[in-house]
């Protein structure tokens, strides 16, 4: 039977001198959960990522990665995988030779070529295979980091920003393999500013801010935080009124269908997503 939940931390706390990056940080991710992490920027995201990927310690609290508590010094949890602040590439090699080197590496064995081929295949990068890594763009290097991860077959799969620098088919060729690898049981932890890619993959979501947790649970459950919204709506003769709330909103449509007249485009103004994400880190962006 499979370790259900891949992420238990419990008052993780940390520091860098006098400044706390993470303040008594609780967070549960389960096995085969697409889990999203966001926040303002320095709310403590990557420390936390890295955490999660043993390239840095904890100063007290417990953390249970997969099954087993970590040390607080470094270490690299047995079946994790990922990378924050950019995969670490060779320029001057190709994507090909770059996975194969890691794989060297690693000492994966057998079937590594095939392996290897895969992966690039799963993330689009297959064309592109025998191409020297110093011509690739933001995304290609994103989407490079990401097979570079898939070679390990990780239980517990850690991304920061995955989706800087794509292009559609990018972001498709990412998202199908985020879903499919969730669908396997892998845990996927993944840093986004983009409230569009967490609300098509993650099933949960924690908000960070100042270090502390200010959210954690369902996607739709945030979306309710937003509080009023603001509404934007367009009749068929033009005329445009942006009014807020639910309230407001229905008493507009009413009137203008009352009148004769047709709704030709309606939509909040900020999405509830991101009105959520606002309201809850009102005060604190940077």
């Amino acid at each position: 039977m499979g370790v259900e939940r891949a992420v238990r931390a419990r008052g993780i706390t940390k520091y860098y001198g006098d400044v706390v990056a993470l303040d008594g940080v609780d967070l549960d991710i389960a096995a085969g959960q697409v889990h999203g992490l966001v926040g303002p920027n320095g709310a403590g995201k990557t420390t936390l990522l890295g955490l999660l990927l043993g390239l840095s310690g904890y100063d007290a609290g417990s953390l249970e990665i997969l099954g087993a508590p970590t040390r607080r010094t470094l270490a690299v949890p047995d079946g994790v995988a990922g990378f924050v602040d950019g995969p670490g590439l060779y320029p001057a090699l190709t994507a090909r030779a770059n996975l194969a080197a890691l794989a060297s590496l690693q000492r994966y064995g057998a079937g590594t070529a095939a392996a290897v081929d895969r992966a690039l295949e799963d993330v689009g990068l297959g064309d592109v295979a025998d191409d020297r890594v110093r011509g690739f763009s933001l995304g290609m290097r994103q989407r490079l980091g990401l097979a570079a991860a898939l070679l390990t077959n990780p239980r517990l799969l850690v991304l920061d920003e995955p989706a800087n620098g794509l292009d559609p088919a990018g972001r498709r060729h990412v998202h199908d393999v985020l879903t499919r690898l969730a669908g396997d049981g892998c845990a996927v932890v993944l840093s986004s500013h983009r409230m569009d890619d967490l609300a098509q993959l993650c099933a949960e979501v924690t908000l960070l801010t100042g270090g502390r947790v200010v959210f954690s649970g369902p996607m739709a459950k945030l979306a309710a935080e937003s509080g009023v919204i603001d509404y934007r709506v367009v009749t068929a003769s033009g005329d445009e009124t942006v009014v807020r709330g639910v309230a407001a909103l229905d008493a507009l449509v009413a009137r203008v269908i009352g009148d004769g007249g047709a709704i030709r485009e309606l939509a909040p103004v900020v999405p509830p997503l991101e009105a959520a994400f606002l309201a809850l880190t009102e005060g604190t962006r940077s």
